[in-house]
């Protein structure tokens, strides 16, 4: 195979380690994936485990979730002062560890408590992952090995949730977490023996302040939002206003900091570029639309529809494999195409989709179920591989690191206050129900679900902005 080939005057690791090292990253990758995408088809059966509402279980997946966000940024800066190696192998060790935790856990507390461990594991190899698959391969082989890296992540989203069915059909959903643990030994020990040294390092200091504002900013924005999902008393409406000044003050105290440091952690004028800083806000926006759509659809399919696990996690596959099916012809064709138009058009096909799913019949048939996620799928396909070129390629080289790491923020946090949304509404149901009234979790559901087409608007209206900046460039 051409990857595992060298030539001469190939840079990275020569060819035959570049198997293992490759598997190292691509093992690890996949179980970030995994455990990201399997957990929300088990949401229902941990809250019936656990003794816990629906609202509450939530925060199983948001933990996880809040935790990646807070500390992408973070790890994107600390892994150039100790080394990407150095780095990975720590994360990919928590992370193992963690996983272990969350199977043992008996309680919700400790559940999330596990998940928060997990996700700040996962920031800290997801965060350079692609960067070590460029340091193990060749520039001639990079486009192909990050091909097949956004493989590795289409197939495992998509064969998720079938996992994750069976896994709660034939046992429970504690082994969700416990497959980590073999596969993770078996890639602490490939990461160990087989990936590159470290590199040059850089010896500045890391950004302290700015690094305790933006987890200070982000983490107090995802509690504002979860102290509204609480009712009862005028404690929790309190607690939601705390943290709103909160965020808004530790959020300006962060522009300041990054806009006087020698070493910021992300440097604002990347976001003079428009077409960029729109783009970036477009992912943003519908990410929070899938973020709330992927919690609502389980709930709907098995406690309003009353599907089984199984039958939901099958129900739940045609998205991915509609966004296997396009996204990389649509990648392909914003090389020669407008990024904007194509995503644009992405964007209203994943609405589409959304109204599709909003209007499903009372009693709906599996097909009928299926072929309205697929075209969400598809749309959001369209619409990811077009968006992310074009923010790549509006920013100056000597950026493209950090552009990356906002790449992920906005997919990832995106997703944590889509979570947290969904959670909201979810805790409305549960409130009113005790109260007696009629509001149901299809009500919650479907609210969800019209939120969601909210945002692809909001994002579908920044998009198509971007097309008289590309207009005038």
């Amino acid at each position: 195979m051409t990857l595992f080939m060298s030539e001469p005057g190939d840079n990275g690791l020569p060819g035959k380690q570049r198997l293992f090292a490759m598997l190292a990253v691509m093992v690890t990758t996949a179980m970030n994936v995994f455990d990201g995408s399997m957990i929300n088809i088990a949401l229902p059966q941990m809250a019936k485990s656990l003794g816990v509402s629906a609202s509450d279980a939530v925060w199983v997946a948001n933990g996880y979730l809040l935790a990646v966000a807070m500390s992408l940024a973070i790890f994107s800066a600390l892994a150039t002062r100790i080394g990407f190696r150095k780095q990975f192998i720590c994360g990919l060790i928590v992370f193992t560890l963690s996983s272990a935790g969350c199977a043992l856990s008996s309680s919700l507390s400790q559940l999330v408590v596990m998940r928060y461990i997990q996700g700040i594991g996962g920031a800290a190899t997801l965060s350079i992952a692609p960067a070590l698959l460029r340091t193990i391969f060749p520039s001639r082989l990079l486009g192909r090995i990050l091909g097949l890296n956004a493989l590795l992540i289409a197939t495992c989203t998509a064969i998720a949730p079938l996992i994750s069915g069976t896994l709660l059909v034939t046992l429970n959903w504690s082994w969700l977490f416990m497959i980590n643990v073999p596969l993770g030994i078996v890639a602490i020990a490939f990461a160990k023996q087989f990936l590159p040294k470290p590199e040059q390092l850089d010896t500045r200091p890391l950004d302290k302040i700015g690094s305790l504002l933006s987890v200070i900013m982000l983490g107090s924005t995802i509690l504002c939002a979860n102290a509204f999902s609480k009712h009862g008393s005028g404690y929790h409406e309190q607690q939601a206003f705390l943290y709103a000044i909160t965020a808004l003050v530790s959020g300006v105290a962060f522009i300041f900091h990054q806009r006087k440091s020698t070493a910021p952690l992300f440097p604002l004028d990347m976001f003079s570029n428009q077409r960029f800083s729109l783009s970036a806000m477009t992912s943003f926006v519908s990410f929070i639309a899938q973020g709330i759509t992927f919690i609502a659809l389980p709930f709907l399919y098995e406690s309003v529809y009353g599907y089984s696990p199984l039958t939901s996690a099958l129900l739940f596959l045609p998205w991915p494999v509609g966004i296997m099916l396009t996204a990389p012809h649509a990648g392909r064709l914003a090389d020669k195409k407008s990024p904007p138009i194509i995503s644009t058009f992405g964007l209203i096909v994943f609405g589409v989709g959304l109204l599709l799913l909003i209007g499903l019949p009372p009693t709906p048939s599996v097909l009928d179920i299926i072929w309205r996620s697929l075209v969400c799928g598809v749309g959001f396909g369209l619409f990811q591989s077009p968006n992310n070129r074009e923010m790549m390629a509006n920013v100056d080289e000597k950026y493209s690191s950090f552009a990356s790491g906002v790449l992920a923020m906005m997919r990832t946090f995106g997703q944590c206050l889509g979570t947290a949304i969904i959670g909201i509404m979810l805790s409305q149901a549960d409130f009113v129900n005790s109260e007696q009234t009629p509001f149901s979790a299809a009500n919650a559901v479907h609210l969800g679900l019209w939120f969601a087409s909210g945002a692809v608007l909001l994002a579908s209206l920044l998009s198509v902005s971007r097309l008289k900046r590309a207009a005038s460039t």
